[in-house]
């Protein structure tokens, strides 16, 4: 059995470097005082994985010490990131985090128990070197005082997988990111009670964390299928922003379907009485590691949705 911290072949070291390359010029780099760089990212049954540096056709799980080489060397590019679909067995974060080093740290839930809750935890990797916890960490449920208000769309039960709330500092920047993985559900309309649950709820507490000059971000995978349809409008109902750069048609998610829209990096932007962000968007967009990662392998999208994910990274670059 291999194990992470020994020498890799010669074969992954070479496409480690071809990786390095491509995110070098796709990424923007890390720029000491002057920016932070934020980003999500679903990766698929991030849980076990098998302890080869090329799993076999009859290993299960599909993801190797290769995969984690490469899911790490993606990550590193960012000062905190938003990971979803983390499951019970953590075996593979772990390496990951491994890999990062010590100036890596992780936050992150339990799992989601139930059949819906598709035995799930939420987790941020961050950077210690950039980012600092600040002291708040807890999961988001709505009032039941609110079903009134969100009406036809009310969220009769609590989200299957709480959102997750978790307050940094950079430099003198305070700020609170929410990550959540919304229910796909049986057709996209079983996604509408939660996409205005969490706008509502978003929408309240904003407003209430700004008073102490906090700045709010919201991002995961909201399981919206198309730029400006009904589950899209339903996320922004309450003023939540994605800012242009993000809603670019190349801005893809999925590297099976270009279209999908699912993951998102949004905040308020002063319309209707919620909080403006004080930290300047700079710039964003997503990571394509088809035909990188893995490259010498010639994998199937299939199989390197098992292996690295089906999702891409989306990221965002603020201005500190």
């Amino acid at each position: 059995m291999n194990t992470i911290g020994e020498q890799p072949p010669q074969e992954v070291i070479e496409n480690l470097n071809l990786l390095k390359a491509d995110l070098n010029l796709k990424i923007p780099s890390k720029k000491l005082d002057r920016n932070l760089l934020i980003a999500t990212w679903n990766i698929r049954a991030f849980g076990n994985l098998t302890r080869k540096w090329d799993s076999d056709d009859e290993d299960s799980p599909k993801r190797d010490l290769h995969s984690i080489l490469c899911i790490a060397e993606i990550i590193k590019r960012f000062d905190i990131i938003a990971v979803q679909e983390v499951k019970d067995n953590i075996r593979a974060l772990r390496d990951t985090l491994k890999v990062l080093g010590f100036n890596w740290s992780l936050i992150l839930t339990d799992v989601n128990k139930g059949r819906v809750g598709n035995g799930e935890r939420m987790a941020y990797l961050f950077d210690t070197r950039r980012v600092q916890l600040s002291g708040l960490a807890g999961e988001l449920v709505v009032p039941e005082e609110w079903g009134d208000e969100i009406k036809d769309n009310a969220l009769a039960n609590q989200f299957v997988r709480s959102p997750y709330a978790v307050s940094f500092k950079s430099g003198t920047k305070t700020f609170i990111l929410v990550t959540l993985h919304i229910l796909y559900g049986n057709n996209k309309d079983s996604r509408i009670p939660e996409l205005k649950g969490i706008a509502k709820w978003l929408k309240d507490w904003a407003s209430s964390v700004n008073a102490y000059h906090q700045d709010f971000i919201a991002l995961g995978d909201f399981n919206i299928n198309e730029r400006g349809d009904l589950l899209d409008q339903t996320f922004l109902s309450e003023g939540l922003y994605v800012p242009p750069e993000l809603q670019d048609d190349k801005v893809t998610r999925s590297i099976f379907n270009k279209t999908k829209y699912y993951d998102q990096i949004a905040w308020f932007n002063n319309e209707d009485g919620a909080p403006k962000l004080s930290m300047k968007f700079i710039s964003g967009g997503h990571y394509n590691f088809v035909n990188i990662a893995l490259e010498n392998r010639k994998l199937t999208n299939n199989s390197l949705s098992w292996l690295i994910s089906d999702h891409y990274p989306l990221w965002a670059e603020f201005q500190l």
